[in-house]
């Protein structure tokens, strides 16, 4: 009780806690297996008030009270909000006809999946849907086509597909938020259309084009693609390899435009200009420079976010140091904790979907833990004053040190959960690049930003270029050495919230709770490290991957290495296994495969023409066809028929002597929500 009174009731925790209370609100709402009522919205408002008003008249007599009910509120709000976000989405998925449909609209973006392009086309008329989505994603060879420019083509679309596997990423439910109403290929290439409206979005996705293939004809060709990224958001110059060895290394975050890339963009202009006007004796008696230099760096920020297109991640980052630089202008404390809370709320407010993102997790985690660890080191070190040259280069090293090992250390949780692998010497890819990235990459990239309408932006583009060929080269080094990547099995979504509610704790709330935080951040561990992963996985093919026992043991072997390879992929990354399936322990015939794995007889039928010999020697059956009720009931087996996978899709299993533990499908995982109900999963 004691801990809750010193800890929360105070206007000041208070607003650290209220995002924290507004999330676990939307947790809540996206995890539920079914859509709540919509009038449940306008129920959680109205509690979520009447908590408030109960709290305001508590507040001085029960400050514990107070707390417990303002928290309540901020989680009430974060479901209603949420709620009300989602069902507000007009959103239209295409049906999967499986034939070609004619499309028209104008090319939003251009993107690079594995070497081949993909069109995003905002879309004006769809054959065979008086409303069409408002866009769509599809394969398509582009020839001189830009973004901003009206184009027509015959496209073979789908809804977005449902999760590769149970638990999964969900291509529907980020779909359902961006308005991507379906994916696709063409079958011929773009032509030309006349295509109206949008006209200032047209001219701004022109200009960024432009913008990036300017970067990309004048930077050095080794890192065009980079450079180009890192001023425009535009990614479709970048080679899969240097992608890759980036990712490995632990420095694939420089490619997504956030935190890091706005902050250095904004920081440098407001520590230039600030500098600029100290550097006038007269300016800096009468006014304060960091009033004009916050309103330029403001005004900086906003031009950025615009050039790089906006994304979701780039929009947080604005947000973050909108409210750092409005600080500043207010004489208050730029960056702590309350700071960072706020840049949260109001995230969490428009983009409420935003909490489950790894890019939202993993910058908050970075930012509230640096915070967190600054002031620490602020408090230890206030009596050290720094000497000469020497001094500050060691400082600086030292600073940087200590941020890369605190950052990383925050999110590699998360990276690892979402991402099922850990860049193991990313703190030392990091102490080898990011210098070079932060004092010359980005500042570079600013200056020949502010000299390309004048096209004198070659020099800048040149040293850029240089700082990035470093930053590569270190990559490539790093990602080359031995164990640079090690995989990580994933966890139930339940040991992650454990784990960010104890990470919370650490750094937001007081000593003594701090280690009960720390406690749950382990408990979270423990969990993780004992968590079983599925042993066996039959995908919506009908394809069987499992630990087949082939005599000498039992090793990962799918029974159809050309199919569903995404799918069975995308599992052994889950469960941890970096490793390609083989065949060893199975038998196959051009009727179909068998194998045992566990104890456990398992046998994929191709036509089901020995479906009755298969159900009485086998315990798993899978039925590449549709199985009538009658050979349903006389199967002794567990039988799987096309039609059970086509209707709540990919299965994962857990064996054990000989028996089925647990099953859990797609579907059944997933839930029944909105942005699913159009999904055939096709």
């Amino acid at each position: 009780m004691v801990i809750g009174q010193m800890d929360l009731a105070r206007p000041v925790r208070m607003a650290i806690w209220a995002p924290v209370a507004l999330g676990a609100g939307s947790i809540v709402y996206y995890g539920l297996q079914a859509e709540p009522p919509p009038a449940l919205t306008g129920v959680l408002a109205t509690a979520g008030l009447l908590a408030v008003l109960a709290g305001w008249t508590t507040a001085a007599a029960r400050p514990l009270l107070w707390s417990i009910l303002m928290l309540a509120a901020f989680a009430a709000f974060g479901f209603a909000r949420a709620q009300h976000h989602t069902l507000s989405q007009d959103m239209i998925f295409v049906e999967d006809s499986g034939r070609a449909r004619a499309v028209e609209g104008w090319i939003e973006a251009v993107q690079n999946s594995n070497g081949r392009e993909r069109v995003i086309l905002r879309v004006a008329s769809l054959d065979g849907m008086d409303r069409p989505p408002e866009r769509i994603r599809f394969y398509a060879r582009r020839g001189e086509f830009g973004p901003g420019e009206g184009v027509s083509a015959r496209v073979v679309l789908t809804p977005p597909r449902r999760p590769a596997v149970p638990g999964g990423y969900d291509p529907a439910f980020a779909a359902w938020f961006s308005g991507l109403g379906g994916t696709g290929y063409a079958i011929a290439p773009l032509a030309a259309a006349e295509v109206n409206g949008d006209r200032w979005r047209r001219l701004l996705a022109r200009w960024r084009w432009q913008m990036a293939e300017h970067i990309r004809e004048r930077a050095a060709p080794e890192t065009s693609g980079i450079a180009a990224a890192l001023i425009t958001g535009d990614r479709s110059g970048i080679p899969p390899d240097q992608a890759e060895a980036l990712r490995v290394a632990g420095l694939g975050h420089i490619l997504a435009i956030s935190g890091l890339h706005m902050s250095l963009f904004a920081g440098g202009l407001f520590f230039v200009t600030r500098a600029m006007g100290a550097a006038i004796p007269a300016f800096a008696r009468k006014y304060d420079p960091r009033i004009p230099a916050a309103l330029i760096a403001l005004t900086g920020a906003l031009l950025y976010l615009i050039l790089s297109g906006a994304s979701v991640s780039t929009q947080r980052a604005f947000v973050m140091v909108s409210v750092v630089l409005l600080g500043v202008l207010l004489k208050r404390r730029a960056i702590s904790l309350q700071s960072i809370a706020l840049a949260a709320t109001i995230i969490l407010i428009l983009q409420p979907q935003s909490i489950l993102a790894p890019g939202f997790q993993m910058s908050f985690a970075a930012a509230s833990a640096l915070v967190a660890a600054f002031d620490l080191w602020r408090r230890r070190e206030t009596h050290v004053r720094q000497k000469g040259t020497i001094d500050r280069f060691i400082g600086f090293w030292g600073t940087l040190s200590f941020s890369s090992l605190v950052a990383g250390s925050a999110t590699a949780a998360y990276a690892a959960f979402h991402f099922n692998r850990i860049a193991v010497y990313g703190l030392a890819a990091n102490l080898a690049a990011m210098p070079v990235f932060s004092l010359v990459v980005m500042p570079a990239g600013a200056l020949a930003l502010a000299l390309a309408p004048f096209g004198l932006d070659g020099p800048a583009l040149a040293v850029m270029s240089r700082g990035l060929i470093w930053v590569v080269w270190i990559a490539e080094g790093v990602a080359s050495w031995p164990g640079s990547l090690a995989p990580a099995a994933s966890a139930p979504g339940a040991v992650l919230a454990l784990y960010a509610f104890g990470f919370v704790l650490l750094v937001a709330a007081s000593s003594l709770v701090r280690r009960i935080g720390a406690v749950a951040m382990i408990a979270a561990y423990a969990a993780w490290f004992v968590h079983q992963p599925p042993d066996a996985f039959i995908s919506e093919e009908g394809v069987v991957l499992a630990r087949f026992e082939d005599g000498e043991g039992a090793g990962w072997a799918s029974t159809d290495r050309r199919r569903a390879r995404f799918a069975t992929s995308v599992f052994l990354e889950q469960a941890g296994e970096p490793v390609r399936p083989g065949r060893d322990g199975i038998e196959c015939d051009p009727r179909g495969c068998a194998g045992r794995a566990q104890g456990l007889a398992i046998t994929v039928s191709e036509s089901g023409e020995t479906l009755g010999e298969d159900c009485a020697v086998s315990d798993i059956v899978v039925l590449k066809a549709f199985a009538s009720p009658v050979e349903r009931a006389v199967c002794e087996a567990r039988l799987v028929d096309l039609g059970e996978l086509q209707d709540g899709g990919s299965i994962a299993l857990w064996l054990q002597d000989g028996r089925i533990v647990r099953e859990s499908p797609v579907e059944a995982r997933r839930g029944r929500r909105i942005w699913a109900v159009s999904d055939s999963g096709g």
